[in-house]
C-alpha cells in the first residue's frame, strides 16, 4: 500500500472546513489591523484641552475636584459645594450645595 495522499481524495466537509478556517483566520487579521489602524488614528491626534492658568476661590475654599463643560468649569470643594465658573474661570456663575441623607 502506498502512502501517496494523492490517491485519496480530500472529503467534501474537511475541504470546507479548511476553507472555513482559513476565511476566519483572514478576517481575524482584517479586524485586528481595522482596530490597530483606528487606535492609531485616534491616539495620534494633537488634542489641546483650553485650561485658564488659574481660577481664583472664594476665601477659605478649597479644591477636591475638577471638571469641564464645553463652556464652564466647575469646582468642587471640601465644603460640599460646586463652583460653576465660566470657561475662561474668571467668573463664578453659579455655587450649588451638595447635602447627602
Amino acid at each position: 500500500m502506498s502512502d501517496n495522499p494523492e490517491e485519496f481524495p480530500e472529503p467534501a466537509n474537511l475541504r470546507f472546513l479548511r476553507r472555513l478556517v482559513t476565511a476566519l483566520t483572514l478576517t481575524m487579521i482584517f479586524g485586528l489591523v481595522a482596530i490597530f489602524t483606528v487606535l492609531v488614528m485616534r491616539f495620534s491626534t494633537d488634542a489641546t484641552i483650553d485650561l485658564p492658568a488659574s481660577i481664583t476661590l472664594p476665601a477659605g475654599k478649597t479644591a477636591t475636584t475638577f471638571t469641564r463643560g464645553p463652556n464652564w468649569l466647575a469646582i468642587v470643594t471640601t465644603d460640599n459645594e460646586i463652583l460653576i465658573y465660566d470657561k475662561t474661570g474668571k467668573t463664578l456663575t453659579r455655587t450649588i450645595k451638595i447635602t447627602t441623607p
